[in-house]
């Protein structure tokens, strides 16, 4: 089973709260973060990229790093680890970032791959006059199905004269072209966006939800794996969390509840809004799964809490559920929870251990 690391490339990680760690993105910082998971043999990082934040007391996500940039620095300074950034197709041509995805990959020797954002949260986009008007929400993943394509024909051929509604390619050239081939990473929770990722994506990250309920991701999983095999792809399903782990049990809760008292209710109260922008939102897509009440702290994310033995034993409980081939994990504290992770929590797992031995 793979575990990665959902980088902090945003101010105070995925904590909506004055209580909890407060921090800026940086280069270092990150750097730090990610060459502490290649020692203890995680498998990837990837980078998301965020335009605007949310506001208020803690002014969550207000400051923010570029994604590409980062994991170009990144791949000059580590060695192993594989590596993601995320494009928000609106912002970007896809000829550009094909040529973007080729430089890191000859930086990376072939570690590189792209996380597709399709674009949801359209203040982002009209604060820069980007955002293509209402029409986008129902229509992002044909937007962004032709997107991909014109990546993958120049990645693979050199060449694309792809001609589309909203992309039209007329002899677009690319070399150097990529030594290995680019993965393409997708997170689409909805019916749409799951059928976006069968057809597209090497892996597509499913959210689970609620505290120590490590099966919970059970039913988004069955519904990316049967979105897969209507495609016949073998698409990967990674599950996003986060881990809150101490000595004890009550140490760990005792951490949770204290983050959960310090919400910063402007915020989240901006985050509500923005995700309630979109009409045409189904139950069980990321704009309705983010917002329910009892989780906005964090997203409403998956999250164990508890001691290094009850976290290593619910990570093998949520391995176990069919159709998870990876977790990608967040922590309240990256450096100190990357420490834990590697030298109390991972070598308790039994899920881990042939991965840990291979690596040594």
């Amino acid at each position: 089973m793979d575990i990665g690391v959902f980088i902090p490339i945003g101010n105070n990680g995925w904590l909506i709260s004055t209580t909890s760690p407060q921090y800026m993105p940086s280069f270092d910082l990150n750097r730090e973060i990610v060459q502490k998971a290649e020692r203890y043999h995680l498998d990837f990082a990837l980078s998301m990229i965020k335009l605007r934040g949310f506001g208020g007391k803690s002014e969550f996500w207000d400051h923010n790093l570029e994604s590409f940039t980062l994991m170009a620095g990144l791949a000059s300074v580590t060695e192993r680890i594989r590596l993601y950034a995320s494009v928000a197709v609106l912002t970007l041509p896809p000829a550009i970032v094909a040529r973007m995805a080729s430089t890191i990959d000859s930086i990376s020797h072939g570690r590189f791959g792209i996380n597709i954002v399709s674009g949801w949260a359209k203040t982002e986009y009209e604060q820069m006059g980007l955002w293509p008007g209402e029409a986008h929400f129902a229509k992002r993943y044909e937007y962004s199905t032709e997107y991909v394509t014109v990546l993958r024909e120049l990645w693979e051929t050199g060449r694309s004269d792809f001609k589309g509604e909203y992309f039209q390619m007329t002899d677009c050239r690319l070399s150097p072209r990529p030594q290995t081939p680019i993965k393409i990473v997708c997170a689409g929770q909805s019916d749409r966006g799951m059928r976006f990722g069968a057809e597209f994506g090497d892996y597509n990250f499913t959210l689970s939800s609620g505290v120590n309920t490590p099966t919970a991701h059970a039913p988004t999983n069955r519904k990316m794996m049967e979105a897969a095999a209507r495609t016949g792809r073998d698409v990967g399903n990674y599950v996003l969390l986060m881990v809150i782990a101490d000595e004890t049990d009550e140490a760990a809760m005792a951490k949770w509840r204290h983050y959960n008292d310090g919400a910063d209710a402007g915020a989240l109260s901006w985050m509500f809004g923005e995700a309630g922008a979109d009409p045409t939102a189904t139950e069980g897509s990321t704009a309705k799964a983010i917002v329910v009440p009892e989780g906005a702290i964090n997203f409403n994310m998956g999250t164990l809490v508890g001691s290094y033995q009850s976290v290593a034993r619910m990570l093998d409980e949520m391995a176990g559920v069919p159709g998870t081939k990876g977790m990608m994990l967040t922590f309240d504290d990256f450096l100190i929870g990357l420490e834990q992770f590697g030298q109390r929590i991972q070598p308790l797992m039994t899920t881990r251990q042939a991965r840990i031995a291979n690596a040594a």
